[in-house]
Formats: structure tokens, C-alpha cells, sequence
């Protein structure tokens, strides 16, 4: 007996030791079954970006030269580093030398710049050309790409996000054959996990994607063996799957269904709340309403809308409120701007003073035989739809009539955005970590395909987006931001209203994923090599 106690008391002693002399550290093994909303069409980062599916696959399958990290910062990829000279108008991008297609052929300058040579070339129509419009870009060797700007642009690097295309297996895909060739659905990239196969339903969309993880990929990790995509036709099937435990992660999920899912007794899941450099506002197309052309009837309007309440009633509370186009988080956000307090009596009057007053008694102001009323178009995604009725009925308390229009996504685009056939239209506008509001303020936007939505003008806001652009010290191209944002805020030409919380629903059973900041909900990806199911203990 004392014997055995001896050993025994040995064993706790050597495992206490082996306790204290090693840690838990990530172990390849494990699967993930993700759901999408959606289903794919291009598994191709140069035609990905037009369908949020398709851009987060392409963000796991293909590299790009650099990515974010979980604060939203630009670190390296297929980079190994970049040099930036001549004031800012050439950076020389250096690729690793240790990365490799999924085929085993080796990334090179070539594979860089034959795929920005699809990007820029307007037949293949890529998302992605206008950011490189009067950029240009040679190889300077096997690893080595130089990029030359005709002026500074101090948000350049953000451009390097996008993912490379192997040269040797598109270089002679013809244009006509580019969008429908099946090597987009058979891709080939250098991403951390590698396209094994795909699963269709009856009706020939594409019902599962299975990925598995590379071997030879040039970070560390992967851990996860396999990665299993769903694709769900809208959010109550696909919130449906992940109560039933058929998918442990979630592309979107409303904040309806996040509670429903928060509060469940069988919850299992870490739910992030991350912030995306996205707003939505109310633009206004003076052009189209002699009304709204009015700026007391901007300023009335702001003032009669409660946004504390708009975002409790239609985001739950998810979300922030938003009085200006630098929104928090944002290079050069500043609370310093002009804002509206909430008030049915200020909004009254100021419409009142401004003769604008209800002679007829049927509800609605008018003036010089105009009536206040206009009509707001907006996307028949629910929270929208939702935002575009509560306005309607906040307004009407003063005397506004507005009549609400609903269209499908691409049918708003094509018909009412971008021939700018709008009164008011409510919608949203994803920036960067660092702004460059040129694109949605310059008076050069206004005509498609730029997207100043409010067609706005003004030309000391010209000029400091312009000279804002060229800045390389963020210090002071903050101060230039903060100008700009208080003389947005102060004309009103958009009533900006919120910016909600993307919500994502991840199975507590993985480990390493960690989200702050993201510019696009497939950056929630960008760093999954460090995701983990399961561990091991190895010496100190």
C-alpha cells in the first residue's frame, strides 16, 4: 500500500510539472460549417466584390498584397514590405518569396500585374477598376511591383487589399469567357484554405462549398481542417440553421434574431458587435424638390427626427448615432460639428418662419402653391423599409408629407441612383478607416459613377478633399477632414442618421477569432489561419 501511494504521489508530482512546463497552444484538427445569406456567382476577387457571398469566399481562398488585422490596421500579405517614395507618388510593393498557388507554382510580380491588367480593363468590368484609374504599375523584378501615382493619394495602401488572380490559369481566358468560365467556380488562389468542392441544389444554385486547409501556406496556421459553406436564400432560414446548431457561424444576423439567439437557453455562440466604417443618411436631390432645396425645411426636418428613438426602435440599439460624414473611429472624426437637437416645436416654428404653413388644414404645409411633400426611395432590406416609415410618420407630425418608395437593390441602382432620379433617398455609403470622402463629396462625383448622392457643391469643400487626398501626414489631413465635416454638417445637404452594428454569430467552440474593426464583413476572415477547435500542450 505504501508503495503505491509512493507512485502515485510521483505521478501528481510529474504531472504537476508537465503542467507548469508546458502550454496550450493550437492543433491542426476540427471543421467550421459557416452560413451565408446569398448565394455565390464568382469565386474571383477581381469580379467578387459586386456580392458579399462571393467577397467572402474570395477573401479565404485568395491572398491579397496587404489585409486588416482585428483593429481595422493594414498589415502584410503576400507583401513582405513596401517602400514609399517621391513624395509620396511611387511605393514599391516587396512580395514574399515563400508563397505559393494551391496548384504549387509559385506568386509572382507576374500574377500582380496581370491581375491589376484585368482590374483596370474596363471589358472585364471589375468593381475594383475605378480605384486604379490613372495608376500606373510595372514589375521591377520576379518579386518586386512598382506602383506610380500622378499625384500623392495618402489612402494608397488600402488599395492593396485586393486579391491577386493566378496568371497561369487565366492568362488566356478570353474577355466573353471571363464572368461565366467554371474556373470561377473551381478557383485556385494562395489563401490559407484551398477549394475542394461544391454542392448544388435541385434548381442549380450552388447549396454548399467545402474548403480545406492548404499546406503550404506562407503564414502560420491553418488550424481548421475544413470549412463547410451554406448558403441560405434569406435570414430566417439561414438564423433558422444556426439555432439548430447546422452552421456554428453566420454571415449577418438582424438584431431581432440576435436577441432571440443572445437569450436562448441552448446559446453556444460568441455574438461580436463590430463597428464598419459605414453610415446611413436621408440624401436630398435639391434639383428634384423645390421643397427640400429649402434649408429650413432641411434644418425642420432634422430637428423633428429623434434619432435616440430610430435607432432603439428599428436597430434595437445596435448602432450609433451619426450627425456628419467622419464618423467615429474615423481619421479626423470630431464631436464639433454642427447637430440639431430633437424638438416638434423648433420644427415648427423654424417652417413656420420660413413660411411655410398649413392654410387648408388637411396636414401639410405649403408655400407659394408648393406643397411639403416629397418622395423617399429606399431598398426593400427590412431595417431600411422600416427607417424610410419612421421618418414618414416623424414628419408628418410637423406637416410633411412623404411618400415612401421601395425598390430591390439592383433595381434602385440601375433606375432611380444612377441617373440621380431621386427626391430623397436613404442609403448607405462604406468608407475606409482612413475616409478619402472625395468619391461622396466632391462636386466631380455628382454624375455616375461618382457618389455624391446629394449632388452637393461647394467649393471650398473641393478643395480641401482635394488637398486632403495628397496630405501624407494624418495629423494634418485630420484637421482637413474636420473642416470638411463641419461644413457638411452646417449646408444639410444629407441628414445623417446611423451607423449600425454589424453583428456576427460565432460558435464559442472556436477559438483565436477576435474582431474590433472592419472595413467589410469578409475582413472578418482576413486573419482565420489564427482561428482553432482544438488544442495541444507543448514544453514552454
Amino acid at each position: 500500500m505504501f508503495i503505491f501511494l509512493f507512485f502515485l504521489s510521483l505521478g501528481f508530482a510529474g504531472f504537476r510539472l508537465y503542467i507548469k512546463n508546458t502550454q496550450v497552444v493550437p492543433a491542426v484538427g476540427g471543421s467550421l460549417n459557416e452560413g451565408i445569406i446569398g448565394s455565390p456567382r464568382y469565386l474571383n476577387p477581381v469580379l467578387a466584390p459586386a456580392n458579399d457571398a462571393d467577397r467572402d469566399l474570395a477573401r479565404i481562398i485568395f491572398s491579397s498584397l496587404l489585409k486588416y488585422d482585428s483593429q481595422g490596421n493594414l498589415i502584410p500579405d503576400l507583401a513582405e514590405s513596401y517602400a514609399i517614395g517621391d513624395s509620396g507618388k511611387i511605393y514599391d510593393v516587396f512580395l514574399k518569396k515563400n508563397a505559393f498557388w494551391h496548384d504549387g507554382k509559385q506568386v509572382t510580380a507576374d500574377d500582380v500585374i496581370f491581375t491589376l491588367q484585368v482590374i483596370e480593363d474596363p471589358d472585364f468590368r471589375s468593381p475594383l477598376r475605378v480605384n486604379w484609374v490613372g495608376i500606373d504599375f510595372e514589375k521591377i523584378d520576379e518579386f518586386t511591383v512598382r506602383f506610380k501615382l500622378k499625384n500623392a493619394y495618402a489612402p494608397f495602401p488600402y488599395n492593396l487589399t485586393f486579391g491577386i488572380l493566378p496568371k497561369h490559369i487565366w492568362q488566356n481566358i478570353s474577355v466573353s469567357d471571363f464572368a461565366l468560365n467554371e474556373k470561377n467556380l473551381k478557383p485556385v488562389g494562395s489563401g490559407p484554405y484551398v477549394f475542394k468542392q461544391l454542392e448544388k441544389n435541385k434548381d442549380g444554385t450552388i447549396k454548399s462549398i467545402e474548403l480545406a486547409a492548404s499546406k503550404n501556406f506562407y503564414l502560420n496556421g491553418p488550424f481548421i481542417k475544413q470549412l463547410i459553406f451554406r448558403f441560405y436564400p434569406d435570414e430566417e432560414k439561414a438564423a433558422s440553421a444556426l439555432r439548430k446548431s447546422e452552421v456554428q457561424g453566420l454571415s449577418y444576423i438582424s438584431p431581432v434574431n440576435y436577441l432571440n439567439l443572445k437569450n436562448s437557453s441552448t446559446n453556444g455562440f460568441n455574438i461580436f458587435e463590430i463597428t464598419l466604417p459605414r453610415y446611413f443618411a436621408l440624401f436630398f436631390n435639391q434639383s428634384e424638390n423645390k421643397a427640400l432645396a429649402d434649408k429650413n425645411v432641411r434644418i425642420a426636418l432634422a430637428q423633428a427626427l429623434d434619432k435616440d428613438k430610430l435607432i432603439n426602435d428599428i436597430l434595437l440599439g445596435f448602432g450609433k448615432k451619426i450627425d456628419s460624414p467622419i464618423i467615429p473611429g474615423m481619421l479626423g472624426f470630431s464631436n464639433d460639428v454642427k447637430t440639431y437637437s430633437y424638438g416638434l416645436e423648433a420644427a415648427s416654428s423654424t417652417l413656420q418662419s420660413a413660411g411655410w404653413v398649413d392654410n387648408n388644414n388637411d396636414g401639410v404645409r405649403e408655400k407659394d402653391g408648393q406643397n411639403l411633400e416629397f418622395t423617399l426611395s429606399t431598398i426593400t432590406w427590412q431595417e431600411l423599409s422600416k427607417t424610410a416609415n419612421f421618418l414618414k410618420d416623424a414628419w408628418s407630425l410637423v406637416g410633411a408629407k412623404v411618400n415612401v418608395e421601395t425598390k430591390e437593390t439592383t433595381s434602385l441602382i440601375q433606375e432611380n441612383i444612377r441617373p440621380r432620379q431621386y427626391q430623397a433617398l436613404l442609403f448607405g455609403e462604406l468608407l475606409n478607416i482612413d475616409p478619402d470622402p472625395f468619391a461622396f463629396w466632391h462636386s466631380s462625383q455628382k454624375k455616375d459613377p461618382g457618389q455624391n448622392l446629394s449632388l452637393y457643391e461647394n467649393a471650398k469643400v473641393d478643395a480641401i478633399l482635394q488637398d486632403a487626398r495628397q496630405d501624407l501626414n494624418p495629423a494634418s489631413r485630420a484637421k482637413k477632414y474636420q473642416q470638411f465635416d463641419q461644413i457638411v454638417a452646417e449646408d444639410l445637404p444629407a441628414i445623417f442618421l446611423y451607423a449600425p452594428d454589424y453583428l456576427y454569430p460565432l460558435s464559442s467552440q472556436i477559438m483565436g477569432a477576435d474582431f474590433k474593426i472592419m472595413v467589410a464583413p469578409s475582413d472578418r476572415f482576413s486573419q482565420i489561419e489564427n482561428w482553432y477547435i482544438t488544442t495541444k500542450r507543448t514544453w514552454k
